[in-house]
């Protein structure tokens, strides 16, 4: 079983185990997984990519298939990362103190997979340029709409739209100037299954 890690900083984590982030964009790295993608760059065509690589079986070996490429997988079970202290109770002091001398007792890049107890399962899985979220999306992804639209850790909301919010929120996870390079990106929509 693989894991997958949503930034606490600004409580992302959170957002999923409140149902609240149902989306999660990943960056598409692979060289060769862009060029085949730049061919078919218009909005229409995109849709396409993914069902193309999942009807060619070599396509699908070379890249769908491949982790490194494609991270998670359609109808795939997934564990998320949390850190020991987050999910060990406090009265299992047993467990508690064996697991304090663990690398991932405060850093959830080190826990396994296997013992985290919430899972979500991918449900659609498309390939799109950064910038093409819908306000619908930017909800599904954790922003929240008040009287402003702002994201967890942010006060007083300068932004006005939905677009707005994720495009500094992205900006903040993955590096400034990460909404202005549009970068392709694979779009896991999920459900929370435990």
């Amino acid at each position: 079983m693989q894991k997958i890690m949503f930034n606490d900083k600004y409580c992302l984590t959170d957002s999923v185990l409140a149902k609240r982030k149902t989306q999660t964009r990943r960056i598409i790295t692979n060289k060769e997984m862009l060029e085949i993608i730049k061919k078919f760059d218009s909005p229409a065509s995109l849709f396409l990519v993914y069902d193309r690589f999942v009807f060619n079986p070599d396509l699908r070996k070379r890249f769908i298939n491949n982790r490194k490429v494609m991270r998670y997988q359609m109808n795939e079970t997934v564990a998320i990362a949390q850190s020991y202290a987050d999910i060990t109770p406090q009265a299992d002091w047993a467990n508690c103190m064996t697991r304090k001398e663990e690398i991932g007792w405060n850093n959830k890049m080190f826990v396994c997979a296997e013992d985290m107890p919430h899972h979500i399962r991918i449900t659609k899985i498309r390939i799109e340029r950064l910038q093409e979220i819908s306000d619908e999306d930017c909800i599904a992804e954790g922003i929240w709409k008040g009287v402003t639209y702002w994201y967890h850790g942010l006060a007083n909301s300068p932004y006005r739209t939905a677009k707005e919010a994720y495009a500094a929120l992205i900006d903040k996870i993955s590096g400034k100037g990460t909404w202005k390079n549009n970068p392709y990106v694979f779009v896991y929509d999920f459900e929370l299954s435990d």
